[in-house]
């Protein structure tokens, strides 16, 4: 693998002292090699840092790449219509063909934004064109086939048998799991309560403790969706997840805006982790997740745009900036510093996925998933904080270089494996046909 150094930057190591250095960083066989000054030693690609910031690669915890063909089809609607009448649709009428678009449409703007790595909820059926797509990419992502055996009211196509849900996403695991060299893993995605069968959700977790496999679902995004699971179960989501086994360290939940005191205390206690999506809680009117209260108990929370069919737009940067905000409309300014945001954005994310050992920070030894951010714009300038400027003032577009286990997958602002025009152009053509197939 070429070595590369990105010379004369600031670097925002995100370690644990977070310190910043300004210097060089040396990516030697895809792995950080060193950090500062290192001199004249020869390297394979020397790129000019100067006048932007070098920092870990942003991980997004809370992505639906099948979901990204979807954008400007699902606006303006409550969470349950959003689902029935657009979203189940639109997923049942996906082909292979509609699917790979969707998710080169989504990994091109996630590189060019500047996310390096994603756990993503597919749909039920096809996810191996994702994965697919996915590991031709140079994208590090977490991918998990949607599990869905309880509603009646999905269209057919989306409907499981309890036990053939579990078997495909078992047989997904012992194809993808650890593929190019090490970028893929599978993940459980049982799609959330009202959609999962209590037999299914034990199911998982009972797997994900043998396999240790990550599970990924949403839980408490709506109070409308809280008040159906009560319903259903006598409980509310967490305390019902609990009920069943599946609270661990390795769930992941998206969302969590309406927790109560008990349900936080769960989450603490069982080291549940929280996938906090600012951007699609404000469009689709969900409210404002307890970001602040459950960091302070301990709860690691990151961040992730969700689907291009409830936020439009899969940068993080927007994602940062709204999450800060939030929690100053919330609590008053300065609830969630500019600086934790940008901790949860990467060793945040990094931590959620059980990968804070390989990624997140920018550490010698650790896997070189780095982004280089231009600050010579107007838009950023002055720039006094760095962490001030990533989460107020940078956006998507400032993203000079992406780098993933040190391959540049982005450089001078253009995508190094995809032409961005003929996947835009691609993505429509799709997109057009896929309305009409599920009649919208």
């Amino acid at each position: 693998m070429p070595s590369v150094l990105l010379r004369g930057g600031m670097v925002l190591t995100m370690n644990d002292a977070r310190d910043v250095v300004i210097g060089d960083v040396s990516i030697r066989d895809g792995r950080i090699a060193a950090i500062g000054r290192v001199g004249d030693q020869p390297h394979d690609t020397t790129i000019d840092a100067s006048g932007a910031m070098v920092l870990p690669g942003f991980v997004q915890t809370h992505l639906h790449l099948c979901q990204t063909l979807f954008r400007g089809f699902a606006d303006d609607l409550a969470l349950i219509d959003w689902l029935r009448q657009r979203i189940w649709p639109m997923e049942a009428a996906h082909t292979a063909g509609s699917l790979r678009a969707s998710a080169r449409l989504a990994v091109c703007e996630l590189l060019s934004t500047g996310t390096t790595t994603a756990l993503t909820m597919e749909t039920v059926h096809d996810t191996d064109v994702v994965f697919d797509e996915v590991s031709r990419s140079g994208l590090r992502a977490t991918i998990g086939k949607c599990m869905m055996d309880a509603d009646a009211q999905v269209p057919k196509r989306l409907m499981e048998g309890t036990q053939a849900s579990i078997d495909e996403s078992l047989a997904l695991q012992r194809r993808w799991q650890g593929q190019a060299d090490g970028r893929i893993r599978a993940a459980f995605a049982p799609r959330f309560a009202l959609s999962c069968s209590r037999g299914l959700l034990e199911a998982v977790a009972s797997l994900s403790s043998s396999h240790g496999v990550l599970v990924h679902t949403h839980a408490s995004e709506q109070q409308a969706e809280i008040a159906l699971v009560e319903h259903l179960t006598g409980r509310r989501n967490i305390e019902y997840f609990d009920d069943i086994g599946l609270t661990s360290h390795r769930l992941c939940l998206a969302h969590c805006v309406w927790v109560n005191d008990r349900e936080r205390a769960l989450l603490a206690e069982h080291d549940v982790k929280v996938l906090h999506c600012p951007g699609s809680n404000f469009k689709l009117g969900s409210g404002m997740a307890p970001v602040p209260e459950l960091r302070r108990m301990g709860v690691c929370v990151s961040l992730g745009a969700d689907g291009a069919a409830c936020n439009n737009r899969l940068d993080m940067f927007e994602e940062m900036r709204l999450a800060a905000v939030m929690q100053a409309v919330r609590l008053g300014p300065g609830a969630l510093p500019a600086r934790d945001v940008v901790w949860m954005a990467t060793r945040g994310g990094a931590r959620a996925l059980g990968l804070d050992a390989q990624i997140g920070s920018i550490e010698v030894g650790k896997r070189a998933d780095v982004i280089v951010v231009d600050t010579t714009q107007p838009h950023t300038a002055p720039g006094p904080d760095p962490y001030s400027t990533l989460t107020y003032a940078s956006r998507g577009t400032d993203v000079r270089h992406t780098l993933v286990d040190g391959e540049i997958l982005v450089r001078d602002f253009r995508p190094t494996r995809y032409d961005p025009v003929q996947i835009a152009a691609d993505a429509r053509r799709e997109a057009q046909a896929l309305a009409v197939r599920a009649g919208i």
